[in-house]
Order: structure tokens, then sequence, then C-alpha cells
């Protein structure tokens, strides 16, 4: 971090840098099979309140889903982030954030979708697709 509240990251090659105000103290694991195809294995995301991106040049977005965008560096080709656009909401990949390494589990979604060699030890709160799913719905948000 290189003020208080503040994350500092960037993209294996340094094209693109992101800063986020106030991160998420924790980071929310993906296990999609649509992740897991994108990373390479699950999707650790990591948020915060504000956000500044340097290098957009750089970036290349792909639009994923219907409800979905994932971003990332033509350069070297780092995953950035997954945003949801229902709300316009991004996620960034953890891995971009050195500090970000010290950061535990929010939760896990999609475990029924995870692939055996992708478990994940620890305490945190576990759901499956058809429960991220039902959540969404009942906040609002339509994926027809």
């Amino acid at each position: 971090m290189s003020e208080a509240g503040a994350l500092e990251g960037h993209c294996l090659c340094g094209a693109v840098r992101i800063t986020l105000d106030n991160p998420a103290p924790e980071i929310e694991i993906c296990q999609c099979d649509m992740c897991r195809r994108w990373a390479g294995s699950f999707y650790s995301a990591q948020t915060g309140s504000d956000v500044q991106v340097s290098g957009e040049d750089t970036v290349t977005v792909y639009r994923s889903s219907e409800w979905a965008e994932r971003a990332f560096c033509s350069g070297c080709g780092s995953n950035l982030w997954f945003r949801f656009l229902p709300t316009g909401s991004r996620s960034f990949s953890a891995g971009l954030f050195d500090a970000a390494a010290r950061h535990g589990i929010e939760k896990e979604i999609f475990v029924d979708e995870r692939a055996d060699w992708c478990r994940i030890e620890g305490d945190h709160p576990r759901q499956t697709g058809a429960e991220v799913i039902a959540e969404a719905k009942a906040a609002g948000f339509s994926f027809d």
C-alpha cells in the first residue's frame, strides 16, 4: 500500500497500473467454469471504493456474457478486471496487488463448478451457482 487506505497494483509488464482506494480487506473467490477458463484456476476478486486506471490504451475488453465483461492487458495478457454490467461494478484480479496477498477470503462462489484440484481450505462462506443467482435475482438483477 502506498498510502493509507489505497492498494496499488499493475499487470505483468507494468503498462496498466491500478489504484484502489479503501480496498476490501478480503477477497472473493469465484470457481465458475468461465472464471476458471479465464484465470486458469479460480478468479480472486479484489474490490475498492474508488478506482484509478492508467494505461487504458493497453486494455482490451471482452464481453464474456450478456451480463459481464472481462479485461486484460494486450501487452502481457494479464487478467485485469471483471465488470458486472447491470451495476457497472468492477472487481480486479487480486494478483495485481502485492498487498492483497495478505487478505483473507470473504466467500467462495460457484463451488459446485470448482475443479477437484482447486479446493481451498478455510472456514469461509461457500455458495453454489444456484445460490448466487437466486441472491442476485432477489436483489433485482435479471440474467435473461
